[in-house]
């Protein structure tokens, strides 16, 4: 996934109100009037944060009349995930050589 792309995925994330939009959307589809609901805030503010969202490529809204569901786009997140793997494996193999590194250190003192 190109820096752009996860800076903007990750800015978009950066807010609480859009994590929990992520959460709920996770569950399936729902439109944006079920969306806002629990917000107490109008839903010209919800649209706002979907279309952050939209822009960093996390949901989309189909064209056509409304009431249009909102959809999660699950294949960004596998790009996130990918991402993110990579530095979990360099770290677990630094964790690793330290564990190698502590047992040869309590082998000579043994």
């Amino acid at each position: 996934m190109p820096a752009d792309e996860l800076s903007r995925v990750f800015a978009a994330l950066a807010d609480p109100t859009r994590r929990d939009m992520v959460a709920r959307l996770s569950g399936g589809d729902a439109t944006v009037n079920q969306l806002a609901e629990p917000y107490s805030m109008s839903l010209q503010a919800v649209y706002k944060h979907l279309k952050v969202l939209e822009e960093a490529g996390l949901v989309t809204r189909p064209p056509g009349p409304q009431p249009r569901s909102v959809r999660l786009e699950r294949d960004v997140f596998d790009g996130i995930g990918g991402w993110i793997e990579q530095y979990r494996r360099r770290a677990e193999a630094r964790y690793q050589r330290l564990d190698a590194v502590l047992k040869s250190m309590n082998d000579q003192e043994g």
